[in-house]
């Protein structure tokens, strides 16, 4: 294999005269800059009006690059309508939840049922593609932007009901399937059937419905809507380019669309990493492993971050010295084979002119910005192909499910203030903590390879996922799931059996109640010093052990988690929102079955993530995300990709705060 990681980002030379391209294209020779994704919002420059294309701009751009010797993600600039489309079609501007059409303005402005936008956006892609298919320069399409928001006018409605009867084939399955006896709402026509908003069944806000299932199938129609517009945009390019790999950026743990929907669509995933403020490294740890799952663990491309400061948030602190390092090399230690920003040129206008780039709007290369850019620009020439390809070895799996996310957060009942993401995290934290590589996947994932399952909040289930559970288990491994799994169908109906549903075989417990409290209602689990919050299921165990349970209220002393033997492996069950210490307690005793935890688990600011490349080399990423040195032994004979000093196994390792060593393993 030849080459090296992708290292550039979002480039919008259409914003600045020729004299600033020259200086552009000296920054990033220096900057060690390779990639540039252009185009992502050129829709109103590539095609003025409905009959009129030019591509002046974009050819001088694309043939700019390939003479530096730079390649390009190319963009369908599809993401936000020009304004003579807006005006010639309203009807492609949104309509909101609330029920009003807007006009024109922002981005992600159009409505994917719109005849008019399907069919100007798909002859823009296939326009561009029939013109750079063969450009030297060309590496990757890039189709729309970062897909998101909802629309619900009455071409949604019509293409929803549409949705409807493919999937339901007969009004009688949806209204069993939605439960429509329920507040008089039997359906005898498909089109009686209305988007459920403001207007409808919804209120304060999206999340509160009176019918779950009818806003469950308009999170998933709206997924298909939108993906509908990428496939159709990959169908033009295919006409013309039928090799060159095309992606869409992701946000990551993004709600409103199952990435899982779109991942077989896409040649590569690629997503914009841009954290919560207060975010541990874990967090976009998980959003990196979600990417890397989509794919059946493949590699994806960090697609954006910022170099320093994000705008769109009402405080945007700096990233301090040292951080966009370790956050790049934590991407490509999860499995990024890219590293891109945005961007590189800080914009001289509207929202984003104040988020950060490579390049500010003094153009300076004596920045500090601009150094560690240009720094680790060296750093990835020296760690050249070692990594692209690579694959984690993983033994433990974590099922991520949009279904039960949404299921869950839209349900009136047991507690609006569980959210899918905080609880999903704190397993997730506890075991990358502890140092073992994890797996995001699907419900659907083949789960033989993994001798840990973790299933928290799996509030959905479907298929057969019951079953492969349950041979998880008697093969030797364990599974986890925790409180407010098993509950419903894929209809979002709750199983006519014991609570957890399907589960409860496996798990050896019976739930028949659940109290839900306010988050300063703390219970205390004993045996452990830590403790719950927010719902406390009161546990009968049907086979299972107890391991810690409540201190308090008239359920003292039931199991607030339980261990279930079941074949060769077995089962738990947490019954409780843990605090994370009590999260830690559990997914160390189950890793340490298994000898899973990591040679820094004492450690908790040192993560470490393992890759395999395609010749078989194994290689160690550890990175501190302290900020006081870490003084570490090495696990084995390694040696550093870095530096490339080698160090024998047992011998001190030392970590710069913030420091990072790619480490490959010699014994």
């Amino acid at each position: 294999m030849t080459g090296k990681i992708p290292y550039g980002g979002d480039y919008n030379p259409e914003q600045w005269p020729q004299d600033v391209w020259d200086e552009d294209h000296r920054l990033f020779t220096r900057a060690g800059i390779d990639t540039l994704t252009v185009g992502v919002f050129s829709w109103s420059l590539t095609q003025p009006a409905e009959d009129t294309y030019d591509f002046t701009i974009l050819d001088r751009i694309l043939d700019r690059a390939a003479a530096e010797g730079r390649q390009v993600c190319l963009a369908t600039g599809t993401a936000a309508l020009p304004p003579w489309l807006a005006k010639e079609y309203p009807e492609t501007n949104r309509t909101d939840f609330e029920g009003r059409r807007h006009r024109y303005g922002q981005r992600h402005n159009f409505c994917p049922s719109s005849p008019a936008y399907r069919r100007l956006s798909t002859a823009m892609a296939g326009r561009l593609a029939e013109r750079y298919a063969d450009h030297p320069a060309l590496l990757a399409w890039h189709i729309n932007n970062e897909y998101g928001g909802v629309c619900y006018c009455e071409l949604c409605a019509d293409a929803f009901r549409d949705w409807l009867r493919n999937r339901y084939a007969t009004l009688d399955s949806l209204n069993d399937a939605w439960w429509t006896t329920f507040w008089s709402h039997r359906y005898t026509d498909w089109t009686e059937i209305e988007p459920p908003n403001a207007l409808t069944e919804h209120w304060r806000g999206p999340d509160h419905t009176a019918f779950q299932g009818i806003t469950l199938d308009y999170f998933r129609f709206t997924t298909g809507a939108l993906l509908g517009c990428f496939l159709a945009e990959k169908e033009a390019i295919r006409q013309h380019d039928p090799e060159t790999p095309v992606t869409t950026n992701f946000m990551g743990m993004f709600r409103p669309l199952d990435y899982h929907r779109w991942a077989p669509h896409l040649d590569f995933a690629s997503w914009d990493s841009y954290p919560p403020l207060d975010a541990p490294p874990t967090w976009p740890a998980l959003a990196h492993d979600l990417m890397r799952g989509l794919k059946d663990g493949a590699p994806f491309w960090l697609m954006e971050q910022t170099p320093s400061t994000t705008a769109c948030r009402d405080v945007n602190p700096l990233r301090r010295p040292g951080e966009l390092r370790l956050a790049t090399f934590q991407a490509i230690a999860h499995g990024a084979d890219a590293a891109l920003y945005f961007q590189m040129r800080a914009s001289r206008g509207a929202c984003e002119k104040y988020h950060g780039a490579v390049i500010g709007h003094a153009g300076r290369d004596d920045t500090r910005v601009f150094r560690e850019v240009a720094d680790l620009g060296r750093e990835l020439e020296i760690l050249g192909n070692a990594t692209l390809g690579a694959r984690t070895p993983a033994r433990t799996a974590l099922l991520f499910d949009w279904d039960s996310w949404w299921a869950l957060e839209i349900s009136d009942g047991p507690s609006r203030l569980v959210k899918y993401q905080d609880v999903v995290h704190a397993y997730y934290r506890a075991a990358r903590e502890a140092g073992a590589d994890v797996d995001v996947v699907p419900q659907t994932a083949d789960l033989t390879a993994y001798d840990v399952v973790l299933a928290p909040v799996l509030h959905m289930v479907k298929g057969d996922l019951a079953t492969r559970l349950e041979a998880a288990a008697a093969r030797g491994g364990t599974v986890l799931t925790t409180f407010l799994s098993g509950r419903v169908d894929e209809h979002d109906r709750p199983f006519l059996t014991d609570v957890p549903g399907p589960l409860a075989p496996l798990m050896g417990v019976r739930v028949d109640e659940w109290d839900a409290r306010q988050p300063e209602v703390a219970q205390p689990i004993t045996e452990w010093g830590c403790e719950s919050r927010l719902v406390f299921e009161i546990v009968q165990p049907c086979g299972a052990e107890p391991v810690a349970t409540y201190g308090s209220d008239f359920y003292a002393g039931t199991p607030a988690v339980t261990r279930n033997a079941f074949g060769d492996g077995e089962a738990w069950y947490v019954a409780t929102a843990l605090d994370q210490p009590g999260v830690d307690q559990v997914i160390r005793r189950v890793l340490t079955r298994h000898d899973l935890l990591g040679p820094y688990a004492d450690h908790p600011a040192v993560e470490t993530a393992t890759r395999v490349a395609p010749d078989g080399t194994r290689i160690l990423f550890v990175l501190n995300h302290a900020t006081e040195s870490a003084h570490l032994t090495a696990p084995a004979t390694v040696v550093d990709l870095l530096t490339g000093k080698q160090t024998e196994q047992g011998d001190p390792l030392s970590l710069d705060p913030l420091g990072v060593a790619v480490l490959r393993l010699l014994s």
